[in-house]
């Protein structure tokens, strides 16, 4: 009996794989490559690698051309990244600031402004931090900087008012910037005319400087931008009898008068 031996058999012998995945040329890559970016030029790794295969292949102007536009498309990122990251600093000031923990906010806010000098929320919030602790020049800084990126926010503008507003009080500094809150307080009303606060402000002020003429014009468009509003109507009253225009303040207490009237007639009827 032939005794068997255990070599492989021909089909078990491995054998060399035609199937393997050649490695491209640098002449391929490139062409594969420039084909890629030619269908999503946004491609960040495939742009580094074309500069890098340019240069090796000594197509220096071309190698310049792909590191510019990598160079740009990472800086985009960066920025995009820090905004973000701006972002989410500013909503952890935020919590911390609705805690109470002010201390822990303000940090918070300032390394937001590192990564984004323009992240409103945080602009805003120093601002509203530093008038709080009546460190009114730093709050002043804050707002003055968030009206540079929101030029037509009232609110914005409301606090800035009220610090420059602050500022004139002789305690508080030495600065004369009462005209400064008149014109902030002006372009609350001019983006939000139905701001009353800002009405009342404007009209104290406009009598403290003796504009009657302005304290006058400011309520009488506050009355009619807020025509349901029983406290334009009281002030703009105050404000003619202060001027002494008594027939006018009559007819504005009629006004004030029918205008609630009938309002009352519409409510009863719709009960």
């Amino acid at each position: 009996m032939e005794q068997q031996t255990n070599t492989p058999s021909q089909e078990s012998r491995p054998e060399a794989s035609g199937t393997e995945e050649r490695q491209l040329t640098p002449d391929e890559e490139i062409a594969e490559l420039e084909k890629l970016l030619a269908q999503e030029p946004d491609d960040f790794q495939a742009r580094c690698r074309l500069g890098e295969l340019y240069f090796g292949k000594g197509r220096l102007d071309d190698a310049l051309v792909e590191v510019k536009k990598a160079i740009e498309m990472a800086e985009g990122l960066r920025t995009e990244m820090d905004r973000s990251l701006a972002m989410y600093y500013s909503n952890l000031g935020t919590i911390y600031g609705t805690k109470g923990m002010m201390d822990d906010a303000r940090p918070q806010f300032e390394r937001a402004l590192e990564l984004n000098p323009f992240d409103v929320l945080a602009l805003f919030n120093l601002g509203r931090l530093y008038t709080e602790k009546k460190e009114y020049m730093k709050a002043k800084e804050y707002f003055e900087r968030l009206i540079e990126v929101t030029p037509e926010d009232p609110i914005a503008w409301y606090n800035l008012a009220g610090v420059y507003e602050q500022l004139d009080n002789p305690q508080v500094s030495d600065y004369n910037t009462l005209d400064m809150a008149m014109q902030a307080y002006m372009k609350v009303l001019e983006f939000d005319p139905s701001h009353l606060e800002s009405s009342f402000k404007l009209m104290d002020m406009a009598f403290t400087l003796k504009k009657p003429e302005m304290a006058i014009k400011v309520m009488e468009d506050a009355v009619e931008h807020n025509p349901d509003e029983p406290l334009a109507y009281y002030n703009l009253i105050s404000a003619y009898e202060k001027c002494k225009m008594f027939e006018q303040a009559e007819e504005t207490r009629q006004r004030l008068k029918q205008r609630f009237a009938k309002r009352t007639r519409e409510t009863s009827k719709t009960q």
